[in-house]
């Protein structure tokens, strides 16, 4: 016999009492069960019973900040950029205590997290070429009582990661690349699935008040914005505090950071050049040969002009450029402000950024014209110009029987385009033309000066 079950049929009050179908009543005789509290629940906070505090930098370069403590940070470019290797530079630098910053003069232990690369092979020799303190970084895995070791898994291993940074005072977890981190499960491609993973960490960053860098590598597509580059969602470019594009300088034989994004300091910083500089490291089976990541100055260029520059293909503008930043300084003395410099060559046509591509190809430097003034831009004693490279040495004495017959700009090796060459350059003390035979050698005043 089956029994049919319909509360519409009994009174008000028996609806609660009433068992399933067959079964007796509830005997409630004591009042109903205390129902579970909500799993979520809101909680308000005043705004002024929050105590406001300065932005903490883990990194200051010439006093201003540029990766912040207690955040998610960065790093992305394109394969073998030296990314990497920013992170072990960083991974060094907190371990000495040597970073400007908060940590400055504390060395503070750090956590590698590195998914693709031999430990043995790649990062401790890396490392010890950075100058790290071994002893103060640590390899993270995840470990799985029936598996084993296996990936770190975010955000289903933060737990275990934000106690871990508690209890060895880390300073700074790096995390390369970001994108093998993230969790099964997570569709890297969606915003919200990949905000799953990143605004925990970026709570458990602030929590601790540790640097999570995260390294990222762009995508496929074209464009000059590092940060929209960065492989995946708009995610790894929205949840991150700083941002930093890494890029190949091939025009001035150097690589270039640039800070794309900085939401808790200037935005404005300027780019800086290194060099990942070959290293030898003893081990006990012989000599490891490692890339050292070292920064060698500011940089004329940015990583999106050195993106737009592959596609625009400018390179006859940027020649064009060179010869008139040549005349320009040779009219002015060999030198002038670097904003002059901009300002004369916007109103004649060359945008700022082609001028300061053809900065370096124009055997022009940047110089400090003295503490808490700009920048000056000053004629080399050697023109880089390959050009005039060749003319010069076809041609190294103008008095001589070779070079009587044709004057300088009418050698074939002359570009047309421009009226001063290597012998044209100026003596630092008098300010006349050194003669040809002296420039060449590398001397930069006359003898007699």
């Amino acid at each position: 016999m089956t029994t049919s079950y319909d509360p519409s049929a009994l009174p008000p009050d028996d609806v609660l009492t009433a068992g399933l179908a067959g079964m007796p009543p509830l005997d409630w005789a004591d009042g109903p069960p205390e129902q579970p509290g909500p799993a979520r629940k809101l909680r308000l906070t005043r705004a002024s019973d929050i105590e406001p505090e300065p932005v903490v930098w883990a990194w200051l370069d010439e006093g201003e900040g540029r990766i912040p403590a207690g955040a998610l940070s960065v790093a992305a470019g394109r394969e073998g950029t030296g990314k990497s290797s920013f992170g072990m530079w960083m991974a060094a630098q907190i371990t000495r205590g040597a970073l400007s910053g908060n940590f400055y003069g504390r060395p503070r232990a750090v956590f590698y997290v590195a998914v693709e690369d031999s430990w043995k092979q790649t990062i401790v020799p890396r490392l010890i070429g950075a100058g790290a303190d071994l002893d103060l970084v640590y390899r993270v895995e995840a470990v799985e009582a029936e598996f084993g070791e296996t990936t770190l898994s975010l955000p289903q291993d933060n737990s275990l990661m934000e106690q871990a940074i508690r209890n060895h005072d880390v300073a700074l977890v790096v995390l390369d690349p970001l994108m093998s981190c993230i969790g099964k499960g997570i569709d890297t491609h969606r915003e919200r699935d990949v905000r799953t993973a990143l605004d925990p960490l970026a709570r458990m960053a602030d929590r601790t008040g540790c640097v999570l860098l995260g390294i990222a590598h762009f995508g496929k597509g074209a464009g000059t914005d590092p940060s929209a580059l960065i492989t995946g969602s708009g995610a790894f470019k929205n949840v991150p505090r700083a941002v930093f594009g890494f890029a190949r300088d091939d025009d001035n034989d150097c690589r270039v950071m640039s800070q794309s994004k900085n939401s808790l300091g200037r935005a404005d910083l300027p780019s800086l050049s290194y060099n990942i500089e070959t290293t030898e490291v003893p081990t006990k089976k012989g000599l490891a040969y490692v890339g050292r990541f070292a920064f060698t100055g500011e940089s004329t260029r940015s990583v999106s002009e050195i993106l737009a520059q592959g596609q625009e293909g400018d390179r006859g503008e940027r020649d064009e450029a060179g010869a008139w930043l040549v005349d320009y300084l040779a009219d002015n003395g060999g030198e002038a402000s670097a904003g002059d410099v901009i300002k004369a060559a916007e109103k004649d046509g060359f945008a700022k950024h082609t001028i300061q591509r053809a900065r370096s190809k124009a055997g022009v430097t940047s110089q400090k014209s003295g503490f808490g003034k700009g920048w000056v831009w000053v004629l080399s004693v050697t023109d880089a110009s390959e050009e005039d490279t060749k003319m010069t040495k076809a041609t190294p004495n103008p008095t001589s029987e070779s070079s009587s017959s044709s004057s300088p700009s009418g050698s074939p090796s002359a570009p047309k385009s421009r009226n001063v060459t290597t012998a044209e350059v100026l003596c630092t003390v008098c300010r006349t033309p050194l003669d040809p035979v002296h420039a060449l050698t590398g001397e930069t005043a006359h003898p007699t000066c």
